[in-house]
């Protein structure tokens, strides 16, 4: 397959880039610094010079691309961002005169607690962690209402905690309904699982959770 991918710098989507060029694909890696981009020199990888908020960079490479797949995501947990939100709105609305349908973009499994959640796990996700990453998670909520509202093929990714642990090929997903038990996964994992929703048209449309 063709794949556009954004967020290709930060820890998922580097690991994404990686196992999709040893999958086989063909990638268009969007980043407004291409020197930090790994997997550079790769002949079936174009880097791309690009700002996901600045769609003139980037929109004129989205035609031929079999799917769009975003890692976007942000560090500042200070100030309110719209990388997300805004970012996806971008994407989707350059994919719709491409002819371009399947998207895949990441969330966090923190915008909401799921039943049956143990007390203590409650009270840190309510109290501690979404008050922590508010402005994320706000831009976040964002961006799902966004890409539901879309006539895209969209798959949202909740992940829980992530980590840097190996490539297991070992965890669990739940297509449009809580995970119980969801603690952390490693970023290896969550990358393979974009790479394997990508053609499965079960969660096309839909919130997929995953966790190790």
């Amino acid at each position: 397959m063709r794949l556009l991918i954004f967020g290709v710098t930060g820890g998922t989507g580097a690991r994404l880039l990686q196992q999709a060029l040893a999958a086989g694909h063909e990638v268009t890696a969007v980043a407004r610094d291409p020197g930090s981009v790994g997997e550079r020199g790769h002949d079936r990888l174009t880097v791309l010079r690009g700002d996901v908020l600045e769609p003139g960079t980037w929109r004129a490479a989205v035609p031929g691309h079999d799917a769009v797949l975003s890692c976007l995501g942000s560090t500042d947990r200070k100030h309110p961002t719209t990388v997300y939100s805004q970012g996806s709105a971008n994407i989707l609305e350059a994919m719709r005169p491409a002819g371009a349908r399947r998207f895949v973009c990441l969330s966090s499994a923190g915008l909401e607690i799921a039943p049956g959640t143990p007390l203590p796990q409650r009270l840190v996700t309510r109290f501690v962690i979404q008050r922590l990453y508010r402005h994320g998670y706000a831009d976040m909520a964002e961006m799902e209402r966004l890409v539901r509202a879309s006539d895209a093929d969209w798959t949202v990714i909740r992940p829980p905690m992530l980590t840097d642990g190996p490539l297991t090929g070992r965890y669990r997903t739940a297509i449009g309904a809580p995970l119980p038990g969801a603690r952390s996964v490693a970023r290896a994992d969550l990358a393979d699982c974009v790479l394997s929703l990508i053609d499965d048209r079960r969660t096309w449309r839909a919130v997929v959770e995953i966790s190790g």
